[in-house]
């Protein structure tokens, strides 16, 4: 392939292989926008092969670069998981400058060049329908970044200089909607079409899938800007559930996985570095969840707690000298799906998205008066019962039982209190704040083992209730808040200082855990 050196943000300079989707990539001095474009204009296979490791890297699916950008952030502090391993100082409210580094690096190294390879030959080449597809994989992986920094290069990325600006928070999620217009309308012009089909994880390049999903990307997004500005807000929600959302399971956005492209928690849950958390314990105890059994296993001790229950979760946040002691044996490791195929695993595809957090983001719309399709509540309970479908085997009466109970958290040990008194049966007749929890708290458990969307909506709208950490290291952020993004990179400080302190000088609070991003507003 033919091979052009260019100046790129950070000093991090890369090369894309795009012989297949079965190897990791090189981080090499390599043009990631002109890497053998005249080979891949002329191989529709290798174009497709292309954008299937898009969908891939862009959600960190190896499983290291998946560990240091999700399972050690905010997996943790959504309180999906604690860790159980000493030197892991992330349950501490310790953002580790390596792993943020290589989490960086692994976005802009990676998922970044390789988005931008394929949105930009796909136009070249008129493919409107698979730059349709390269669009929504760019909206959905870049607003998992901006989500976790706040301001981000991304107008300006690959644009061969050595400093890269960076956009503000409220520019790039502007330009998510706009983007997401582009790419709806290429969709529609190509009802029935496909692109990718032999290569596409998600949808087979199936046009009106991928339409699905762009619609259903655009609500989510409504839903996050919700507290800073309501009126686009409801436009772009209005806007997507008229055009069409993900209504079942069938629609779901999934990233398939194969024997060398893994689900990464089917490698890294075999590490034993972290188990249920005492929230989720408190929470799916009390709701006598059926999906408790679906997403960790019971504890090598059993019972512990003497609540009858084999399931147990470890508070967030434990000192070192505790955690050298293993807690492993004592508390939940994640369900067989999710272990070692080896072991009995089944390397279960990656969830982008489902039809049970369209429900919830609907039933949330509702609350605020927009037009859903439906009320809060009939909507809040198709989000549960989408759930329940998707993740476990109940029958009709048992998730209508569900639905309709009075069930409330549970103390996680003896001596302490439930998490919240919020129950799974809607209260109509609540508050609209109450109301808002339950919808938050069961879309919390549908979005697992989701945690890099789990952390944004618990920024956004302080839901689900947690416990205190046990302790925090960091003075800026207390064991009992919320921690709000993560600080800038060492590497960003040393190779594109200029751009990333014009970032900074944006923010309200600086560059600190404690400052709150731009949608982060209620």
């Amino acid at each position: 392939m033919k091979r052009i050196l260019i100046k790129i943000s950070f000093g991090i300079m890369m090369s894309i292989m795009l012989a297949g989707c079965t190897k990791d990539f090189n981080e090499l001095n390599t043009n990631p926008l002109a890497l053998g474009t005249d080979v891949l204009e002329g191989s529709p296979v290798l174009q497709g092969q292309a954008f299937a490791q898009a969908q891939y890297v862009s959600v960190n699916g190896l499983h290291w670069r998946f560990q240091i950008s999700q399972n050690l952030f905010s997996d943790i502090w959504c309180q999906y998981f604690a860790t159980t391993a000493a030197g892991f100082d992330s349950d501490r409210y310790v953002q580790v400058g390596r792993w943020a580094d290589l989490a960086w690096g692994s976005f802009y190294g990676q998922a970044a060049p390789q988005i931008k390879l394929v949105e930009d030959l796909s136009a070249a080449n008129g493919n409107d329908v698979g730059n349709a597809m390269a669009k929504i994989v760019k909206v959905h992986a870049y607003h998992r970044i901006t989500d976790y920094w706040g301001p981000v290069p991304y107008s300006q990325f690959g644009n061969q200089e050595l400093s890269v600006p960076y956009d503000t928070q409220e520019a790039i999620y502007s330009d998510f909607f706009t983007t997401l217009d582009d790419a709806v309308a290429k969709l529609k012009a190509n009802s029935g079409g496909s692109a990718y089909a032999g290569s596409d994880r998600t949808y087979g390049g199936n046009a009106a899938k991928w339409l699905k999903f762009a619609n259903s990307l655009r609500l989510r997004l409504a839903l996050r800007i919700k507290y800073v500005d309501p009126a686009k807000a409801k436009t772009e929600a209005e806007k997507a559930v008229t055009d069409g959302v993900f209504m079942t399971n069938d629609d779901n956005a999934l990233v398939s996985v194969d024997d060398t492209n893994r689900n990464p928690l089917e490698t890294i849950t075999d590490w034993g570095e972290f188990r249920m958390s005492a929230t989720m314990e408190s929470i799916l105890k009390g709701y006598d969840d059926p999906r408790i059994s679906e997403y960790f296993a019971p504890a090598v001790n059993g019972d512990s707690d003497g609540d009858g229950n084999p399931y147990e979760g470890l508070l967030n946040g434990q000192a070192k000298v505790t955690l050298e002691t293993s807690q492993n044996a004592g508390h939940s490791d994640l369900a067989t799906r999710f272990i070692d195929v080896a072991k009995g695993g089944i390397n279960p595809p990656i969830e982008l998205m489902s039809a049970a957090e369209v429900f919830f983001l609907r039933a949330e719309g509702a609350l605020e008066g927009w037009s859903m399709g439906g009320t809060a509540q009939e909507l809040y309970e198709e989000g549960i019962r989408t759930s329940m479908m998707e993740k476990t085997g109940a029958d009709a009466a048992a998730i209508n039982a569900y639905i309709a109970s009075s069930n409330v958290p549970v103390a996680y040990d003896a001596g302490t209190t439930p998490v919240t008194d919020i129950p799974i049966a809607y209260d109509a007749g609540g508050t609209m704040e109450r109301q808002l929890e339950q919808i938050i708290t069961q879309k919390w458990i549908a979005l697992y083992p989701n945690g890099w969307e789990a952390w944004a909506e618990l920024r956004r709208t302080g839901y689900p209730k947690q416990y205190a950490r046990v302790q925090s290291e960091n003075p800026d952020v207390a064991a009992d808040e919320i921690m709000r993004r993560m600080v800038y990179t060492s590497s960003e400080f040393d190779t594109n200082g200029e751009a990333v302190n014009a970032a900074i000088s944006t923010l309200s609070g600086g560059d600190k855990n404690s400052t709150k991003l731009w949608w982060d507003k209620k």
